[in-house]
């Protein structure tokens, strides 16, 4: 998680949270926001589900509450009775072990692969649901694989039906990750132009969590000075937001 550009598979779904939800959830209270879906209604399988998602999203930007996550993705999976909800809980059981690989944890490639292709199995082609499992299948091929070829045609997917289904944060992490391969290629017009979207869609969205990735990102492709103002905005607004995610502690100063 060293690199500024490997995204931790962060991304938002084709689910609509709640306005109180995303408030939480933009500034990094997951835990609170998942508190909100556990009243009236936490018995369904969608509010498990997102319950589910939200808390494996705080493991990827804090690198803990791992037990936690996998109590809640169990109950969802065994809540889950339609073909949809067993895939997006699959897409979710890919998500949780690719994070506690990608942390170092335990190796649990191989599960991520197989929860995934499970979720490719439930999810018909054009569902909203495969523009994130598209997502995170490249991010399987690029980081655990080291296959960018394969990850490229994944991101692209992704970006193609995320953008139909007007998914604007995961078009956001699309840009980011299409960026960081054209970096990689030595494509820096390309890169630029990548980075500096995802950032844009960020900030128009007001998800404050994902900030200091973008603009780290950002920094790295631009001339001084712009390049110091980038990193110096990202390490106020890493401190601001408790030294978050913890994967750029590397990176930002705290």
């Amino acid at each position: 998680m060293a690199d500024s550009h490997k995204a931790n598979g962060i991304a938002h779904d084709s689910w609509t949270d709640p306005p109180a939800v995303w408030r939480l959830r933009s500034r990094g209270c997951w835990t609170e926001a998942a508190a909100l879906l556990a009243g009236p209604g936490a018995g369904e399988a969608h509010a498990a589900l997102r319950r589910a998602s939200l808390l494996i999203e705080r493991c990827t930007f804090t690198g803990d509450g791992w037990a936690e996550a996998e109590d809640a993705l169990r109950t969802a999976e065994a809540l889950a009775g339609t073909d949809s909800e067993r895939g997006r809980a699959a897409c979710e059981r890919g998500q949780l072990a690719y994070a506690v690989t990608s942390f170092g944890v335990r190796d649990r490639a191989d599960e991520a692969r197989s929860a995934l292709g499970r979720s490719a199995a439930l999810l018909p082609p054009g569902a909203a649901d495969r523009a994130l499992l598209d997502f995170r299948r490249g991010l399987l091929s690029e980081n655990l694989a080291g296959d960018p070829a394969g990850a490229r045609l994944a991101y692209r997917r992704a970006h193609a039906a995320a953008t139909a289904h007007g998914d604007r944060l995961l078009v956001s992490f699309t840009w980011r990750q299409l960026a960081g391969l054209a970096l990689r290629d030595g494509e820096l017009a390309e890169a630029r132009y990548g980075f500096a979207e995802s950032l844009r869609i960020r900030e128009e969205l007001g998800y404050l969590i994902g900030t200091p990735p973008a603009l780290v990102s950002l920094a790295e492709v631009e001339p001084e000075p712009e390049s110091t103002r980038l990193r110096t905005e990202a390490g106020r607004l890493f401190r601001l937001l408790g030294c978050l995610p913890v994967w750029l502690r590397d990176v930002l100063s705290a």
